[in-house]
């Protein structure tokens, strides 16, 4: 059977090529397809500085003017976001196809965009982490919690042997 599980990033107008470089770091890490970003901070200064395993040459990683208008085929769109409403990520089961929004690290994501994600998710911490260390965690949370997705288990299923 092939693997549902589907991951990918958006990034809402990243600060820094240092930001981006971590995020493809942790992209490689845990198996994300594509990096999308938009805004044009990133653009000014992009040396990948901190990507330090190359994982740019492969994942994709791609400028564009709307997260919204490049949902993969099937991806629950899932912002992270410190506010009312949004889920704990302890709480979370994450879909088996998902993209996951990050907005800046020194700023919010838009309501706009909340609106048209289907999951709002935040880190409970007791300050706010950076965009890197954001990214590092929810998709740590992904893999951590594996078969349990909303599919049900895909791995280490017991089978019927009476």
């Amino acid at each position: 059977m092939a693997n549902k599980r589907y991951a990918c990033i958006g990034l809402f107008n990243p600060k820094s090529p240092e930001n981006v470089g971590s995020v493809m770091r942790a992209a490689g890490c845990y198996g994300v397809a594509s990096v999308f970003y938009t805004g044009k901070r990133y653009e000014r200064a992009r040396d990948f500085v901190t990507d330090t395993k190359k994982i740019h040459q492969d994942i994709p990683l791609i400028g564009i003017d709307d997260l919204r208008k490049i949902i993969p085929l099937g991806c629950v769109p899932v912002a992270v976001e410190l506010v009312e409403g949004a889920r704990a990520l302890p709480e979370y089961t994450h879909p088996d196809r998902a993209i996951y929004i990050f907005g800046p690290e020194d700023g919010s994501l838009d309501k706009e965009i909340r609106d048209w994600c289907e999951d709002v998710v935040y880190i409970p911490t007791t300050g706010c982490m950076n965009l890197a260390a954001t990214v590092n965690v929810v998709l740590y949370d992904r893999m951590a919690k594996g078969i349990n997705t909303r599919s049900g288990p895909q791995f280490g299923r017991e089978t019927d042997r009476t």
